[in-house]
């Protein structure tokens, strides 16, 4: 069996304040219908099924940008905004944390009532990915939600995630259908995270065909099985540091947004009466929509669209969001109707700033763009889980540049 990946988090608790999870589910719902209407179901799921594209969405929608958390807050957002349409988009979100997660197979009975799918088939892949994930592979992660994606092509996608108290980490695991030949003939193995000593335990009843699976597990090559599984280790620190991020591809969507004169390439952007600040939203949101597998490897970078919700690495700027959102969905909505240039214009932005990060030479100042990011948070509309950014005192100023 192959896994699409896996990924360590820190264990946080909290909440997702009504503003913020109002805004998850516009731009989540946005960026879904932008993925399904340029590159279809198929691309979705597939990314759908990457840890790092995820995380690169959850900090894109202004969750903390290494947190547990964005697991359930992402697919909740995801599930009250796409499931409404799922006729429409042809994708059908099941599942959720806690007594949700029970939901799940009545949920896919329904699904294939209304699409002819094999309804028991996509139960008993539910089913067994979690018990994969949960009892035959005995890492020290409980699974607490469970969610499960589905196509009216029968093509789904898992993302499940498990709590370990003790060293207050989760670890988020992903599953992709497309990958699966056999869930016996190819078994899920290990996943590659910090040493947890013996993980296995071939002797849960619940496990039998996986623990038939499992036992093939002793003829593998160890490299072989590591190489088939990607994972993600988010770092403890809470603060985003310099060393959590990509300064090369950061900087060029910095000075996409900033340094370049806007008046050069009104045309092609076709984005007028949008502000620079938002530009660097979009950019990155661009990305999270077009962007190559490979443009995922640092998935904190996204985190300076806008923000996050405890202030890490600055205040959610509202008005940045809400702007970044109605141009999303004005792009969405003039595509239907057969004008595309808004489309271009988002997906323009994204070239343009691959095309400057060849040459783009970055500096050192790293904490003083955050700085500058926190003292402007308030001019548009910053507010985090403590309440709304207010104005500094007396601060000297900084540059933005980072090259």
């Amino acid at each position: 069996m192959k896994h699409a990946g896996s990924a360590d988090l820190p264990l946080h608790y909290g909440y997702v304040p009504k503003w913020l999870a109002e805004r998850m589910a516009k731009l989540g719902l946005a960026i879904t219908e932008s993925i399904l209407a340029e590159y279809g179901q198929a691309a979705f799921l597939s990314r759908m099924s990457s840890p790092f594209w995820f995380q690169s969405l959850g900090a894109v929608m202004g969750m903390d940008w290494h947190s547990s958390g964005i697991t359930t807050s992402v697919m909740g957002a995801l599930k009250r905004a796409v499931n409404p349409h799922a006729k429409e988009f042809g994708i059908f979100i099941c599942g959720g944390k806690g007594k949700f997660s029970l939901e799940t197979p009545e949920e896919l009975l329904k699904i294939a009532d209304q699409t002819g799918l094999d309804g028991e088939y996509l139960v008993r892949c539910s089913k067994l990915s979690a018990k994969v994930d949960n009892t035959a592979v005995q890492d020290g992660f409980q699974l607490y939600t469970h969610n499960f994606i589905v196509s009216s092509k029968g093509d789904w996608t898992v993302i499940q995630q498990g709590m370990n108290a003790g060293n207050k980490k989760a670890r988020r695991y992903h599953w992709h259908s497309g990958q699966i030949d056999s869930f016996i003939e190819e078994p899920h193995t290990a996943v590659c995270g910090h040493n947890q000593g013996l993980i296995l335990n071939l002797t849960a009843k619940e496990a039998g065909d996986t623990r038939k699976g499992m036992l093939q597990l002793m003829k593998e090559e160890p490299e072989q099985m590591i190489r088939e599984i990607r994972h993600l280790i988010m770092p403890d620190n809470h603060a985003l540091e310099a060393k959590d991020v990509d300064l090369k591809r950061l900087g060029a969507v910095l000075w996409l947004a900033n340094e370049h004169p806007l008046h050069d390439f009104e045309e092609l952007l076709l984005l007028k009466g949008v502000g620079p600040r938002t530009i660097q939203s979009l950019t990155l949101v661009s990305e999270v929509i077009h962007g190559t597998p490979s443009r995922f490897k640092d998935p904190a970078r996204f985190a300076f669209a806008h923000g996050g919700k405890d202030g890490h690495p600055f205040p959610v700027p509202v008005k940045v969001y809400d702007e970044t959102i109605a141009t999303l969905q004005t792009a969405v909505h003039k595509a239907k109707l057969g004008n595309q240039d808004k489309q271009e214009a988002i997906r323009s932005l994204h070239k343009l700033a691959a095309i400057a990060e060849k040459d783009f030479v970055p500096n050192d100042r790293f904490e003083a763009l955050i700085e500058k990011e926190k003292n402007d948070s308030w001019k548009y509309g910053g507010r985090t889980v403590f309440g709304k950014a207010k104005p500094p005192g007396k601060v000297k100023g900084v540059q933005l540049r980072l090259f």
